[in-house]
C-alpha cells in the first residue's frame, strides 16, 4: 500500500525545458498556420480515418451493385457504359486527395525543415563547448603537478575546433571521389577498332 501512494518523481528541469522548447516549436507551426491550410490539414486527417475508409468502401460496393442490378434488368441505368461515372467520379476524387496530401506534405516539410535546423545548431553548439571542456581538462592536467605531463596528440587534435565549412568541403570530396570510384568500377562498353566508325556508334547508342 505505501509503494501505491509514492508519488512519481518529476523530472529534471533540463529535461522539462526540453519537451517545452519542442512544445512551443509545434505549437508555433500550428498557430502560423493560415486558415486554409488548417482546413486542408483537418480534411486530410479524417479522410485518412478508418471509419472514412470503410465508408467509402461501402459506398463504392454499393454503386457498384446498384450498376450492376439496373444494367442487368434495363431499370433506367445511372452508367449505361458500366462502371462509367464510378470511374469518373473515382478519378476525380484521387485528384482531390493527392492535393490534399501535397498540401499537408509541404507543411511537414517545412517543420521537419525547422528540426533540422535546430538540430543542426546544437550540434555545433555541442562540438564548441566539448573543445572548450578538452581544452580545459588539458590545461588543469598540465598545471597539475601531481600528472605526469605527456603530450596527448589525440586530445590536442580534439580540443582543435572543427570548421563546419572544411568539414562540409570534405564530406563533397568525399562523395565526388566514391562517385568516381562507382563509375570507373562499371563494364565499359567493347568497341572494335577494325568496324566502320558508323556501326561503332549504332552499337553504343
Amino acid at each position: 500500500m505505501a509503494e501505491n501512494n509514492v508519488l512519481p518523481q518529476s523530472l529534471p528541469s533540463h529535461i522539462e525545458e526540453t519537451i517545452q522548447t519542442i512544445a512551443r516549436l509545434h505549437a508555433d507551426h500550428h498557430q502560423n498556420a493560415t486558415p486554409f491550410q488548417r482546413v486542408v490539414d483537418r480534411t486530410t486527417t479524417l479522410l485518412s480515418h478508418s471509419h472514412f475508409i470503410a465508408s467509402l468502401a461501402i459506398v463504392v460496393a454499393g454503386w457498384i451493385i446498384f450498376d450492376l442490378l439496373t444494367n442487368t434488368f434495363n431499370a433506367g441505368a445511372v452508367d449505361p457504359l458500366l462502371f462509367s461515372s464510378l470511374g469518373s467520379a473515382a478519378s476525380l476524387m484521387s485528384l482531390f486527395m493527392v492535393v490534399l496530401i501535397l498540401g499537408t506534405q509541404r507543411r511537414e516539410d517545412a517543420l521537419a525543415q525547422q528540426r533540422e535546423q535546430l538540430i543542426l545548431e546544437l550540434a555545433i553548439v555541442s562540438e564548441q563547448k566539448t573543445t572548450k571542456v578538452i581544452q580545459l581538462l588539458e590545461e588543469a592536467r598540465r598545471d597539475n603537478p601531481l600528472i605526469h605531463n605527456r603530450v596527448d596528440q589525440e586530445a590536442e587534435a580534439m580540443a582543435q575546433p572543427a570548421n563546419p565549412q572544411s568539414v562540409l568541403d570534405e564530406i563533397k570530396k568525399t562523395r565526388a571521389a566514391e562517385k568516381v570510384e562507382v563509375s570507373a568500377d562499371q563494364p565499359q562498353a567493347h568497341v572494335n577498332p577494325q568496324l566502320p566508325a558508323t556501326v561503332t556508334g549504332l552499337q553504343l547508342f
